[in-house]
């Protein structure tokens, strides 16, 4: 009953690493882009606004489906990368990856965003006072502030990761080993007899580890933001 299957252990283990590789990849731009939306003030700040958030609200079929028709192996992106860089999406791990990080972006640069809203400015303002330039306040000052906020985001990144479903099997379809993360195969395991076993074991997974990245999200804010003295 507890014992997985290798079947079932593979898709647990591609999804671990799928949700890693999107949650990874997508921490750098979404402190930039968190940045320029807390900060900046520039033409098209509500569309970029509007096209980080628009995953949230479209649905994820909706998004898989732009982003086979970007990132396809005859989508304009994604021919250019793999005649250029050797970089394959579609029907491919690294696809599932792609899709599992939009879907996740918008929940990481949300929780960034409030970070850096609460900021105090008058500490970045005393530290350029004292002769500090714009590059090196954001590494001593807001950085170590926003980290509360760059924890819970990743781990939400990831956890929503592990749960990504319907843009993944519509980008990457569901290939057994390459693509089958554990809501592709769960969807599997329960569309042929027998596999309710199989469906529940997994099923169980994904509520422990996503339970668990939501306590330790929650459990390391907590002690981060005491120690920098940031409330929570």
């Amino acid at each position: 009953m507890l014992t997985l299957t290798p079947e079932e252990q593979v898709a647990v283990e591609l999804s671990i690493r799928v949700s890693l590789w999107a949650t990874v990849t997508s921490l750098p731009p979404g402190v930039v882009v968190a940045m320029l939306l807390s900060r900046g003030q520039f033409w098209g700040k509500p569309i970029l606004n509007g096209i980080v958030f628009l995953p949230l609200v479209l649905p994820p079929v909706v998004t898989g489906y732009i982003l086979l028709l970007l990132f396809g192996r005859r989508g304009p992106l994604g021919a250019f990368l793999a005649d250029n860089l050797g970089i394959v999406f579609a029907f491919r791990w690294t696809g599932a990856a792609l899709a599992c990080a939009v879907m996740g972006f918008p929940l990481l640069v949300r929780a960034l965003q409030l970070s850096i809203d609460a900021i105090d400015r008058g500490l970045e303002d005393a530290a350029g006072t004292l002769g500090a330039n714009s590059g090196w306040v954001f590494v001593t000052v807001t950085l170590p502030l926003i980290l509360p906020g760059i924890i819970a985001g990743t781990i939400l990144s990831f956890a929503r990761a592990m749960g990504e479903f319907g843009a993944t099997i519509t980008f990457v379809s569901n290939i057994p080993g390459e693509t089958q993360t554990l809501p592709s195969a769960i969807y599997t395991f329960t569309q042929v007899p027998g596999g309710d076993i199989a469906a529940f074991r997994l099923t169980v997974i994904a509520i422990v580890v996503s339970m668990s990245a939501l306590l330790i999200s929650d459990a390391i804010g907590y002690f981060v933001g005491r120690r920098i003295g940031v409330k929570r």
